[in-house]
């Protein structure tokens, strides 16, 4: 809604305007220019990665875990937009985490939903989720369900290193969520369930249960089921990709894009309010703008993505954001691969997603 503007601005008498401020009311003419102003306009940023690599070594010998605060017992460096004060955007948090040899971020839970895409990894590098252990090798991604214990333990002999994506400022600054975030009475939570469990329940054979009663949510329960643990291998994915490149035309915007799906449902989004691609680039993208934001890892190669009259230029590991309704392209100098993250289920849940080409 736009304020009209007028040569005579509207005046209160003086008994009026008493009236408001003692009841802290305010005319509606004086309010609709605010809106949507909590924060600045998202700014088009890029980190590069031997920026963010030299700060998280220097954090990593600066601070062991269990010197940390209880329930922020995660080592993580976070990108942090010029217009924001805690995050790279006002729906998306992202962070690098590392856990040294012999550590263990210990375990918690929280209402947010959550996911692990590994920069630097080792199988014998685990996040325990639900009572599994996951192996964390390069370039896999591994949900964390709302309201499910996960901890990260490094058994391997060199640092472990990996995004951590959250929908944070959402849940917290947007939606100003409370009790949303629970330590476990032990460091690490009993591994319950042999590896490959939670794999194995989605396939095509799927267990089936009829047990469900209607009954009221408890205190770390929704009303649907959440996005499950899974691990989406690397391998597999990218083999996807590969096949897609090789037998199919790509989207003007995306390039070669694979979504990663809710395995619960086998479509997207992953979660109801973040989503996630694997892009393949290979050539110039079309312009085009939309209403979501989009945060993207380099997972390889190199190129420059232009924002209206920026260009961002990354390599290998950088991260960059695009703000909402700026028109962007893509230009790879060779092939490159992304990961694409975007707060677009949540314009779509509302109805209120728009994109067109620039």
């Amino acid at each position: 809604m736009a304020q009209q503007e007028s040569e005579d601005p509207i005046e209160l008498s003086s008994e009026t305007r008493s009236i408001l401020e003692e009841q802290n009311l305010r005319p509606l003419w004086e309010v609709e220019e605010t809106f949507g102003d909590v924060y600045d306009d998202l700014q088009a940023e890029i980190w590069k990665w031997d920026d963010i690599k030299n700060a998280i070594d220097h954090v990593e010998e600066d601070m062991p875990i269990e010197e940390l605060p209880p329930g922020f017992q995660r080592r993580v460096a976070v990108p942090i937009n010029a217009s924001l004060g805690n995050s790279i955007t006002n729906t998306i948090y992202v962070g690098v985490q590392t856990v040294s040899p012999g550590e263990t971020a210990p375990s918690h839970r929280h209402g947010a939903n959550a996911l692990r895409f590994t920069i630097d990894g080792h199988e014998d590098m685990k996040t325990v989720v639900a009572g599994e252990e996951f192996p964390m090798e390069n370039n896999d991604l591994i949900t964390t369900p709302q309201w499910e214990w996960h901890d990260h333990v490094n058994d391997s002999d060199e640092t472990a290193m990996w995004l951590d994506v959250l929908d944070l400022p959402l849940v917290l600054d947007s939606l100003n969520a409370t009790n949303v975030f629970e330590n476990h009475e032990l460091e690490r939570q009993p591994v319950t369930k042999t590896e490959g469990y939670w794999d194995s329940q989605y396939g095509r054979a799927r267990s089936y249960d009829q047990s469900k009663d209607g009954s009221i949510p408890g205190p770390f329960e929704g009303i649907r089921d959440p996005t499950p643990p899974y691990r989406f291998r690397w391998e597999d994915t990218v083999q996807t990709l590969r096949q897609r490149a090789d037998n199919d035309q790509p989207d003007p915007y995306d390039g070669y894009s694979m979504s990663y799906v809710n395995p619960t449902s086998g479509a997207p989004p992953l979660f109801p309010t973040m989503s996630f691609r694997a892009q393949l680039l290979n050539e110039p993208t079309d312009a085009h703008f939309h209403n979501a934001t989009e945060v993207y890892f380099v997972i390889e190669g190199e190129g420059v993505t232009h924002v209206e009259d920026e260009a961002l230029e990354w390599g290998k590991w950088d991260i960059f954001c695009v703000p909402p309704g700026k028109a962007h392209h893509h230009e790879p100098d060779d092939e490159a691969i992304l990961l694409g993250m975007t707060d677009r289920p949540v314009f779509e849940a509302f109805n209120f997603y728009t994109e067109a080409e620039a």
